[in-house]
């Protein structure tokens, strides 16, 4: 497989959805909230980590930016969706689409940037 296969993606997250990650083995994201009905990676380091520092810091005292590669074939099926300034550009999964998404994950999410509080390796 070649770099030309996959997507690299972005996710900011909190401490509670970075536990639930490393417990999957760094392997996939946990299932969505009722109220939260779509799972939103971001398509570059820069927007993530403007969501890590300034929500997710604010709302749980910590926020990570994760990055993962995804199968371009699987994300050929979604559209890219600017939602502010350029940077700000993401792909809506809907949340009965994550079991799938996380199929389509090529190796390990792993953490690239950390804000705030917690260690991501800590057990």
């Amino acid at each position: 497989m070649t770099r030309m296969d996959t997507v690299i993606l972005f996710r900011p997250v909190g401490p509670a959805e970075l536990r639930l990650i490393r417990e999957s083995g760094w392997r996939k994201f946990p299932p969505r909230l009722p109220e939260q009905p779509i799972f939103y990676p971001v398509t570059n380091a820069q927007y993530a980590a403007q969501i890590a520092r300034d929500w997710n810091v604010k709302d749980s005292g910590a926020g990570f930016v994760t990055r993962f590669a995804v199968l371009a074939a699987y994300m050929s099926n979604f559209a890219v969706q600017k939602v502010g300034a350029l940077e700000h550009t993401e792909y809506w999964i809907p949340a009965e689409e994550l079991a799938t998404f996380n199929e389509n994950i090529v190796g390990l999410i792993e953490v690239i940037q950390e804000f705030g509080g917690d260690d991501p390796n800590a057990q």
